[in-house]
């Protein structure tokens, strides 16, 4: 079971003991491309990854989206994980005329990019994605006065929901949090538990056939999984960074 892994080729690749209790990139592109066409109305975008497998394969997955949705791709490029200027990139975008900027990849070069681009006078959205969910995104961009307004997909907050309320009242009453990828691998062990009890088996092809054939009932609501192991339904929404270096999910 994972629970952070969005990689279409995960579960295209025939693995019969491989479910996820996330969705895959090439769903989370669809929100973001339609974001960024009917939301933020661009027309000229850069889209930007750190050449990882992750980041690459969602702005790969985005750019076919946005295109898809009548936006020009004027700036794809990719840029080396631990490198900290990207102004040769920024000014680039600048001279392209973009009307925002994408993305792919994690927290330390989103934060990195995107400080740069302000500190250039760039005031173009910024959007991003679930790799960025974590305060240490605001502590690269050095502040909320640069993170502030930066746009990220990731699932309904699942604090929210009330099928979570009970778990997220225990964790903090603990001391400790629920927020990010918390909650989805608490889903997670709940439907190996279920799988568990409903097969009394530890087979793993077992267990993942058990899922792909029956909903299990979890902190994010109740889940059910397709023959490949990936979710029937993803519930991606859109997130925006706050003046004090917290997010929303955008209504």
């Amino acid at each position: 079971m994972a629970c952070g892994a969005t990689n279409p080729v995960i579960t295209e690749r025939d693995m019969p003991t491989v479910t996820r209790i996330v969705g895959r990139d090439d769903q989370q592109a669809l929100v973001i491309g339609d974001f960024i066409a009917n939301d933020l109305k661009a027309k000229r975008i850069a889209v930007i990854h750190d050449k990882d497998t992750y980041g690459r394969g969602l702005a790969d997955a985005t750019r076919k989206a946005v295109e898809g949705a009548g936006v020009e791709v004027v700036v794809f490029d990719g840029v080396n994980r631990g490198e900290r200027d990207y102004n040769a990139l920024v000014t680039r975008m600048r001279s392209a005329d973009v009307d925002a900027v994408f993305f792919g990849g994690l927290h330390g070069e989103a934060g990195t990019l995107v400080r740069q681009m302000r500190e250039q006078g760039m005031k173009q959205p910024f959007v991003s994605d679930d790799g960025i969910v974590d305060p240490a995104f605001v502590t690269a961009a050095g502040g909320p006065q640069y993170s502030s307004g930066v746009y990220m997909t990731f699932p309904q907050d699942p604090r929210n929901m009330e099928s979570s309320k009970d778990v997220v009242a225990k964790l903090t009453a603990e001391g400790k949090k629920s927020d990010g990828f918390t909650l989805y691998a608490y889903a997670g062990v709940q439907a190996l538990a279920a799988a568990l009890e409903g097969t009394n088996s530890t087979s793993g092809v077992e267990l993942a056939d058990w899922m792909k054939a029956n909903q299990v009932q979890t902190v994010l609501g109740p889940k059910e999984w397709d023959s490949k192991g990936d979710l029937k339904v993803a519930n991606y929404v859109m997130y925006q960074w706050d003046d004090n270096g917290g997010y929303a999910e955008l209504k």
